[in-house]
């Protein structure tokens, strides 16, 4: 396969379609990245025993949960306060 593509030659739309694949591209790569920075870090933090049952004990579950939860507040205050930064022309 080429791997030197003319983009001349490609119509509007296709350079459209093209852009909107390479937007979900990235954008399902920050997924998988955020999503494995959290498993790692919230591993870290919780699982203190070797899993030999297929099964986290009740305290290390309860702290992957809670370790879960305030990754995703975080998320969503700093998704917040960008939007209004944004709003307010600070951005």
């Amino acid at each position: 396969m080429d791997s030197n593509i003319d983009l001349s030659k490609l119509t509007d739309n296709d350079k459209n379609d093209l852009q909107q694949f390479l937007v979900q591209e990235q954008q399902q790569s920050m997924i998988a990245k955020t999503i494995s920075n959290l498993t790692d870090t919230c591993w870290k933090k919780c699982i203190t025993s070797r899993i030999s049952v297929g099964k986290l004990d009740k305290s290390e579950e309860a702290c992957a949960s809670n370790c879960v939860d305030r990754f995703m507040d975080t998320q969503m205050n700093v998704l917040k306060h960008l939007e209004e930064l944004r709003g307010e022309g600070g951005m």
